[in-house]
């Protein structure tokens, strides 16, 4: 090869975005393109650093690029995105939240939201079992929604939920059969869940006002950059159990990778009979608030 040039794009790349604001912390470019090119797929995944005041404008024009084959959303947009979808997955339909939207063969574009899985599996990886536990989630967001679904899921003793917003916090424990408390603690709590955006980057907060925490909790924490948290950070100087975000994002077979993959293949890719139950009939465009997502 020519040392003016590389190897691992061209003219005929498939190209993959993931949607942030911010963008710098996401982990998905590295990960999923290394798993894209393991595949023997020539594609790439890049960061999108989309502001939310350019969203309703910019969102539906990548989606028209020919040599696009998917999207993942981070925060703030994974409710706003579901009015990108011409059609919603399961699961996405429950919780009003995507994490991940891929173009079928027909052109249709099938969102879904795999968060809350990649969370039990990288507790299941650990061989830290969930099934009654009791759990408290502090965030109610995009996030937080898939946790608490794949959480509840596994059959916890307990599953409490706590966000800034109320009524959001309220709204999703109905959902997944859950108790909204009107205040995030680790009292009489086996297991602590971040879903929130607190401690991300250079934020130096703990999601949960406490000063200590039992050496007998387990905590995780969605957030993947940095790999260590104030708030695991909190954790591991009191001796508890922690389980990373970027062990879920180091996973070869994540659940939104796969979800994509299909567009690269010569079958072609997601087809309106790929999705369990029957379409969302909300209109694609539907215009949904920032309000509904993860709160800064």
């Amino acid at each position: 090869m020519d040392d003016d040039q590389v190897d691992y794009v061209s003219g005929k790349t498939r190209v993959f975005g993931i949607v942030g604001d911010p963008i710098e912390q996401v982990r998905s470019p590295e990960m999923i393109t290394a798993e894209m090119t393991r595949r023997g797929h020539d594609a790439v995944l890049v960061p999108m650093h989309v502001l939310p005041s350019d969203f309703d404008d910019v969102l539906p024009r990548i989606l028209r690029l020919r040599n696009l084959g998917g999207l993942v959303f981070t925060i703030p947009y994974k409710a706003l995105a579901t009015m990108l979808a011409d059609e919603l997955g399961p699961q996405a339909r429950t919780l009003g939240v995507i994490n991940a939207l891929g173009r079928g063969r027909d052109g249709c574009w099938r969102g879904d939201i795999f968060d809350g899985l990649g969370c039990v599996e990288a507790f299941r990886r650990r061989g830290i079992a969930l099934a009654g536990k009791r759990v408290m989630l502090v965030g109610a967001g995009g996030a937080g929604s898939a946790i608490a679904a794949a959480v509840a899921a596994e059959q916890p003793a307990s599953l409490f939920i706590f966000d800034v917003d109320p009524a959001r916090a309220s709204a999703l424990a109905r959902k997944v059969g859950a108790t909204h408390v009107a205040a995030a603690s680790v009292d009489d709590v086996d297991v602590l869940l971040n879903a929130t955006p607190v401690g991300m980057l250079d934020d130096a907060r703990v999601p949960i006002a406490v000063d200590t925490l039992p050496a007998t909790l387990v905590v995780f924490d969605a957030i993947v950059k940095p790999e260590r948290t104030p708030l695991l950070a909190l954790a591991e100087a009191c001796g508890c159990t922690t389980v990373r975000g970027r062990e879920d994002d180091a996973r070869p077979d994540r659940e939104d990778g796969r979800f994509l993959l299909p567009t690269l293949t010569g079958a072609g890719g997601l087809r309106r009979h790929d999705i369990a139950a029957p379409a969302d009939s909300r209109p694609r465009g539907a215009r949904l608030s920032l309000a509904s997502e993860v709160p800064p």
